[in-house]
Parts: structure tokens; C-alpha cells; sequence
């Protein structure tokens, strides 16, 4: 046997003993006998339940420590960690920077998750809930004339709406995507900043959405809402054809 084939077998046999740990950690994960803040065999005692050395458990724990899923604390050991959204989020940008085609199927589930966190915020939401949203309409009111500004704005006053739902899916759904629905704000409010009028319309729909959760009318909140997604993609048809004349 050569030098190379022996090598070849050796990167094959830590593929399949990282692939047999990583699968065996992810089945107690999802399974739930592994709980945020459990504690996980020690290295030795893993590697021999797996039949796979303490190396390959070592890449596979820092693998899942990469993750978000697990923390390595040194002369310790290593524990289950709540989920990190963030992490997610990274996924999700990294994919749509590969495919400019998910930005409508992003929108779709945004629009999802939104309308089903607004009717839930009329039955849930609390005065400090009111005024983080005010202050973010405030600042879609000030911010107007600047598109990166004023996206932020945006993105701000739906995420307050997403909190106060109180739904922890809901929330963590919204927060993983959060990096794409930041720029996917920035970017409407680089079309529509060439129109004075829809600048207008802009603050009158969240002015109405606003209206409708202090009221805590959650058939009229959905529907402006609704309305509001709707306008939106209007509104940027026409912006971007009337940019194309100028």
C-alpha cells in the first residue's frame, strides 16, 4: 500500500467516525434528551461509545461549537447551548448573496410571519410594546429623505411589532432572517426615494398599522398590514419604472 493510499484511507475513516458523532449528537439534540445547559460525555467516553477516536469527538465538538450548538469550557467539559439565531441568520444571507432568486420566497415568508405576529400583538401588547413602536414611526417620519436611514427605521418598527407578540418562534424566526430583512428595507427605500409621494404614503400605511395596535383591532391591524405589503410592491413598480424614464 503507498504512502497516498494510506492517507486516503485515514482522511476517510476520520470523515465517516466526524459524520458517525455529528449524527449521533444531532439525534440527541432534536430527539430533546439533550437539553441547553446539559452536560455531554466526556471525549473518552464518547469515543468509545462511538468506536471512533478522541481526535475525530474533538473536531466534531469544535465543528458544533462553530455552530452555536455546544460550548467548550476548558477543564470542564462541553454543554448544550440555548440556539443562536444569529447563526442562522448567517445561512440565510450567505445563501441569498449565492441566489438572488430567494428574495421573493424570503419576502413570502416575512409577510407570514408578520401578519400572523400582528393579530397576536393586539391580544398581547403591553405599553412599553406602544411606545418602542411609536418611537420607531417617529423615526421612519425623520429618517424619510435617507434611504439607509430610513430603511433601519422600517426594519425597527416591524421588528417591534414581531416582539411584541410574545411568541418565541415567531421571534426567532423573524431574528434568524434578520440580516436579509434589513437589507431587503434599505433596498425598497432606494426605489421609492425618487417619488416625493410615496414618501408620504410611506408614513400614512405605518401610521395606520400604528393605529390599529393601539386599538388593538386585530382585523384591522392585519389588514393594513396586508394592504400596506400589497401598495408596497405597487409602489416600487412605479418608482422603478418612473427611474428608468428619467
Amino acid at each position: 500500500m503507498t504512502g497516498a493510499t494510506t492517507i486516503l484511507r485515514a482522511q476517510d475513516e476520520a470523515k465517516q467516525g466526524y459524520e458517525k458523532v455529528f449524527l449521533f449528537l444531532r439525534e440527541k439534540l432534536l430527539g430533546g434528551s439533550l437539553r441547553p445547559g446539559d452536560l455531554l460525555l466526556p471525549e473518552r467516553e464518547l469515543a468509545e461509545h462511538l468506536d471512533v477516536s478522541r481526535p475525530v469527538v474533538r473536531e466534531a465538538l469544535r465543528a458544533l461549537a462553530m455552530m452555536g450548538v455546544v460550548d467548550i469550557r476548558e477543564r470542564v467539559g462541553t454543554f448544550v447551548k440555548k440556539p443562536d439565531a444569529s447563526v442562522l441568520g448567517d445561512i440565510f444571507a450567505f445563501t441569498l448573496a449565492q441566489d438572488g432568486g430567494l428574495i421573493e420566497d424570503i419576502m413570502q415568508a416575512r409577510i407570514a410571519i408578520e401578519c400572523q405576529a400582528i393579530r397576536l400583538a393586539c391580544q398581547r401588547i403591553t405599553p412599553q410594546d406602544l411606545e418602542d413602536i411609536s418611537r420607531a414611526l417617529q423615526l421612519i417620519k425623520t429618517t424619510i429623505d435617507s434611504p439607509q436611514d430610513g430603511g433601519m427605521a422600517d426594519f425597527e418598527f416591524h421588528s417591534a411589532i414581531v416582539r411584541a407578540s410574545k411568541s418565541e418562534t415567531l421571534i426567532s424566526m423573524y431574528k434568524a432572517m434578520h440580516p436579509l430583512f434589513i437589507r431587503l428595507h434599505k433596498e425598497r427605500r432606494e426605489v421609492v426615494d425618487v417619488d416625493p409621494d410615496l414618501k408620504a404614503q410611506i408614513i400614512e400605511d405605518h401610521r395606520k398599522i400604528f393605529r390599529a395596535l393601539a386599538e388593538k383591532d386585530e382585523q384591522g391591524a392585519d389588514e393594513q398590514l396586508r394592504i400596506h405589503f400589497q401598495i408596497g410592491d405597487e409602489r416600487r413598480y412605479k418608482a422603478t419604472f418612473k427611474t428608468a424614464l428619467i
